[in-house]
């Protein structure tokens, strides 16, 4: 293929005595030769002393082959499997009424494989084991509908979040509304799950004229919170807080971001490392550690950015985006490489969900489609299996 034409092409106009092609994701640093020989590529010698075939990159008067030993290990070498994630989708399901709205979250996906989509005044539960679709509740009867969904980290339990304020607490299996939280004066935007509970810290509030939004995500003993947008002037820019549980006060304060953002993910691999995306007039994703308070790095997408995930198995994360292009972008951090484009959505991608067991992902949109794609592959564990006809597992 290329890298390997690339490498053989190296070798013998530039003698770089490659061997073997390297990962693609990191052939662009270890195929360039270091300080590589100088050297002319015609050799006058008066010298009748052969060379030997052990010379890397002599040609051997005895072999048939037209490249030097080098090259021809280079073309022995056994390759491993290029990573290949497909730009199709490989389930789609119509989503009449998935409303076209940056602020809602509207999509979840359950520990039990379970996906939970708020479509108008409806909840519906659609079971990925066997497809079945169970309609979870109706608000049209309240004169409300629904902003937001979530799971419990158990899968046991759904928070609905609706346009009046209120966020129902509903027992999935029964399906049976176990109780209502109320107080929130407008829209309920998110609710995360944590152990054995439900916590609810997405609100949306709108004293007087003035609207904000606010979303939570909680990492061990630290949170952030998005103040996503406000209408007047005392803060005139979109501000990223984050505190810790002990403190009512926020610890760290970023306020680069210059549009509303909605899209916010803490790293699964690095304690402290939090990613976060703008919207239209920003279109960044930028990462802070939020144990030091510093910026890391940043990325101009291009686009408006709706959604960010990280993969359970490996340091990467997928965004979804919005205008223009509506696209699905894998990234490969911290190099920030682009590892796959993915299409199809002819509205902004507002929704985004992982599976359980962090493989596919699902996306929404104002298209009315949930798009469901296979994105990240779980990685061959390094350690040793241990067998329980070992007899040495049974010491103690």
């Amino acid at each position: 293929d290329g890298l390997a034409y690339s490498a053989l092409l190296k070798n013998e106009l530039l003698g770089a005595g490659i061997e073997k092609v390297q990962d693609p994701q990191t052939e662009d640093r270890r195929l360039q030769p270091s300080t590589p020989e100088k050297k002319s590529l015609f050799t006058y010698s008066l010298s009748t002393k052969r060379s030997s075939p052990d010379d890397g990159n002599e040609v051997s008067p005895y072999s048939l082959s037209p490249v030097s030993n080098k090259s021809q290990k280079l073309l022995r070498s056994p390759r491993k499997p290029t990573r290949k994630i497909s730009k199709i989708p490989f389930k789609v399901l119509d989503a009449p009424e998935l409303q076209d709205d940056f602020y809602l979250n509207l999509v979840d996906w359950s520990s039990l494989n379970v996906l939970s989509v708020g479509l108008g005044t409806c909840v519906y539960l659609w079971s990925a084991c066997t497809s079945q679709v169970t309609r979870l509740c109706d608000l049209s009867v309240e004169g409300d509908s629904v902003t937001s969904v979530g799971w419990s980290e158990r899968g046991n339990l759904v928070a609905v979040g609706t346009h009046k304020g209120f966020v129902q607490i509903w027992d999935a299996a029964a399906g049976k509304k176990l109780s209502m939280l109320e107080g929130h004066t407008a829209r309920v935007g998110k609710e995360e799950g944590g152990k054995g509970e439900l916590r609810v810290p997405g609100l949306i509030f709108i004293p007087c004229c003035v609207l904000s939004r606010f979303k939570i995500l909680s990492s061990r003993n630290c949170g952030v919170l998005i103040w996503v947008h406000r209408f007047d002037h005392v803060f005139p820019f979109c501000q990223l807080l984050v505190w810790n549980h002990s403190s009512l006060s926020p610890v760290q304060q970023y306020t680069e971001h210059l549009a509303a953002v909605k899209a916010i993910a803490w790293s699964p691999h690095q304690h402290g490392l939090l990613a976060s995306g703008g919207g239209t007039a920003d279109r960044c994703i930028r990462f802070w550690n939020t144990l030091t308070g510093q910026p890391l790095q940043c990325i101009d997408t291009g686009s408006q950015v709706c959604n960010l995930a990280w993969s359970k198995h490996a340091n990467e994360l997928v965004s979804t985006h919005g205008y223009s292009q509506n696209q699905i972008l894998v990234w490969k951090y911290p190099s920030l490489t682009q590892v796959a484009k993915l299409t199809g959505h002819s509205y902004r991608v507002l929704y985004l969900a992982m599976s359980p067991d962090g493989e596919a992902i699902v996306t929404g949109a104002g298209d009315e489609t949930l798009r469901f794609w296979n994105v990240f592959s779980k990685t061959r564990s390094t350690k040793e299996s241990v067998s329980v006809l070992n007899l040495f597992t049974r010491i103690r």
